[in-house]
């Protein structure tokens, strides 16, 4: 009689979306544009953000979405009522965006005439981590009311991403955050982890992160 056989369906699988992810990077050099994904828990503002960003980049950069939800197209009408391009992507069930989704979702959208492409993931701090999008910016967001312990418990999470929004800044009078709480717990995941606090409603800190924005997207402008 044979041994089992053994098959780690998980490896398989995140190595076929390693696959198609460096073909999504390989298209964002072709095709000249930055591809920025980000990701959060449910509720955090990822929307309310990406509205902010893209008022305040207009003039400057061409903006293309696509939008990741399990069901609905709310944020996605939302982005297209900007004048902004935008591709729905829906699960139906699937907790998270792969690859495969992303180059579909690109082959939709006018990738000539676009400077940027944001990919809005689905809200969970646990699967969309796991699956790497070819994107040039990995980022999440964390609202103040999740609280300054979400480092210790989605480990994987702060570890993937360069950048991490600390938003509703302006909520800080009504929650229990401790800044140097969350800056240690990081640190000890992503030394190379940058943190922005900010309010998309105030505007309070937006500068300052769409000046660093703007230098990564030049930064890349300038190697095609």
């Amino acid at each position: 009689m044979k041994d089992i056989a053994y098959i780690d369906l998980k490896q398989c699988i995140l190595q076929d979306n390693e696959d198609i992810a460096n073909e999504v990077r390989d298209l964002t050099k072709e095709k000249k544009f930055f591809l920025w994904n980000i990701m959060s828990s449910p509720g955090a503002g990822k929307t309310t953000f990406i509205l902010d960003v893209i008022s305040r980049l207009n003039g400057k950069y061409s903006i293309g979405v696509i939008e990741g939800d399990i069901e609905s197209t709310i944020d996605a009408e939302k982005m297209h009522r900007l004048g902004v391009p935008t591709v729905q992507l829906r699960t139906g069930g699937d907790c998270h965006l792969d690859a495969a989704m992303i180059k579909k979702a690109l082959e939709n959208l006018p990738l000539e005439e676009l400077d940027i492409v944001i990919v809005e993931n689905i809200g969970n701090l646990v699967c969309p981590a796991e699956f790497d999008l070819g994107a040039d910016l990995p980022s999440m967001l964390l609202s103040v009311p999740e609280g300054d312990d979400k480092a210790i418990k989605y480990p994987l999470m702060f570890s993937v991403c360069d950048a991490l929004m600390v938003t509703k800044i302006d909520a800080l009078g009504l929650f229990e955050f401790d800044f140097d709480a969350l800056e240690k717990n990081t640190r000890k995941i992503n030394d190379n982890l940058r943190i922005f606090p900010l309010s998309a409603k105030t505007g309070k800190g937006m500068e300052v992160f769409i000046e660093w924005l703007c230098k990564k997207i030049n930064s890349k402008k300038e190697t095609f």
